[in-house]
């Protein structure tokens, strides 16, 4: 019986908060309490890059929870709380204010921070900011208003930087995409859709800058330089970096779980040790459909982790099973992914139109992942194909008129 019993949580965005309502609705009768430093009721992250700079939409009208639904659920939100050290021998927790709270069972939800890059000049440049949290959102807001100019370098071609330039670019800013690889999204997709994104950014006025290692940042009254390694050099007003992140795996390490790439998990999301579970971004878990462990920065991938912790620590046992999908709105643009392409050897395009196709990724003939643009109909049957482990006839496939349902061999 978990009457008794606290459940202690270490992070309270998608993982911690839905973690801690599906315990609750699994049966828990214990306190459950969300510890997390910011200050601000649980919110909406993946909105950040995209409407909330577009719209000024208040974070309050993007919560992951209303804030009585906490209370109903008797769940205790510790906002503004940072966690300093674990004791897994006595089964406390102290903060950083010196208070201590004991526990039963401990999740550690603690995601990750954007990574900062040595530059030489950063820590002196003006309204530079990453895009992490409500607070940056806040600042860049507040700069972009501020400036008459309004001239913006975005540090790193992912797709945090790409749907950062995307929806500033839409409130009337002069902005420059700085990637240090040959092409943008170079880690994560193939040429043909790094040519694509290039292509609807320039279009709409960004400047895609690639081969762009950026080496110093100079500053001369209110006017930032970002300078690259070949010498040239873009004047900022604001300066975003989306360069990456690093997983906040500190309090993990500090008392001995396993790390690598993350903290590492079984398929219940429980860590090395018995009595402590971790979910979402910061984990390193199995993938049973991909035979690998992985670390995945998704929604989707907390949720279905904080359902699976939730159901175990209750004597349920449930093996995380999940297939990971994605997306990124960028312009007049959807892309939705589903499946990981990593270790593909060839690829289909399906091409229906010029914004609309999609990229299917083969091993062999093992159908990996698919991405879609502006094409729902792909992402959903690329979905069943890949769980269903369908061979997958590509002349077919590769023909826009043939039926995409009719695609497969077996």
């Amino acid at each position: 019986m978990s009457q008794n019993k606290t459940c202690v949580v270490i992070g309270a965005s998608h993982a911690g908060v839905n973690f801690a309502f599906a315990l609750r609705k699994e049966g828990w009768e214990g306190d459950i309490i969300l510890f997390d430093k910011d200050e601000t009721t649980p919110y909406h992250r993946p909105p950040l890059s995209k409407k909330y700079l577009e719209l000024e939409d208040s974070i309050h009208n993007n919560l992951l929870k209303p804030v009585e639904s906490y209370k109903k659920n008797n769940i205790t939100l510790a906002l503004g709380k940072e966690v300093s050290r674990i004791d897994k021998a006595h089964k406390t927790i102290t903060l950083s204010d010196g208070n201590s709270q004991n526990y039963d069972t401990l999740v550690l939800a603690t995601g990750a921070r954007a990574f900062v890059p040595p530059i030489t000049g950063i820590n002196a440049a003006k309204n530079i900011f990453t895009l992490r949290n409500a607070n940056d959102v806040s600042g860049i807001r507040e700069a972009f208003h501020a400036s008459q100019d309004k001239k913006i370098v975005v540090i790193g071609g992912g797709y945090i930087g790409l749907e950062t330039a995307a929806s500033l670019k839409k409130l009337g800013a002069h902005v420059s995409v700085l990637e240090r690889e040959e092409r943008i999204l170079a880690r994560v997709t193939t040429p043909y859709l790094s040519a694509f994104f290039t292509n609807i950014h320039e279009s709409n006025g960004v400047a895609i800058c690639v081969n762009k290692g950026v080496t110093e940042i100079t500053l001369e009254g209110e006017q930032n330089t970002v300078i690259c390694a070949d010498g040239t050099s873009y004047p900022a007003d604001i300066i975003i970096v989306g360069v990456g992140i690093r997983v906040n795996t500190e309090l993990a390490s500090e008392i001995g779980l396993t790390i690598n790439n993350g903290i590492e998990v079984d398929t219940s999301a429980k860590t090395s040790h018995s009595a402590i579970y971790a979910i979402g971004d910061c984990t390193f878990h199995y993938n049973k459909h991909y035979n690998r462990h992985v670390r995945l920065e998704s929604v989707q991938n907390a949720v279905d982790q904080a359902k699976v912790a939730a159901a175990n620590i209750v004597g349920k046992d449930t093996e995380y099973n999940a297939l990971p999908w994605f997306w990124s709105d960028q312009y007049d643009i959807k892309l939705q992914i589903v499946g990981l392409s990593l270790g593909f050897d060839n690829s289909v395009i399906r091409k229906e139109g010029d914004k609309k196709f999609s990229i299917w990724y083969f091993k062999g003939d093992e159908l990996l992942a698919v991405d879609s643009i502006n094409n729902g109909k792909s992402y959903v049957l690329g979905t069943k194909f890949i769980k269903a482990g369908a061979t997958i006839d590509k002349e077919k496939l590769k023909d826009p008129t043939s039926n995409l349902k009719e695609i497969t061999k077996n």
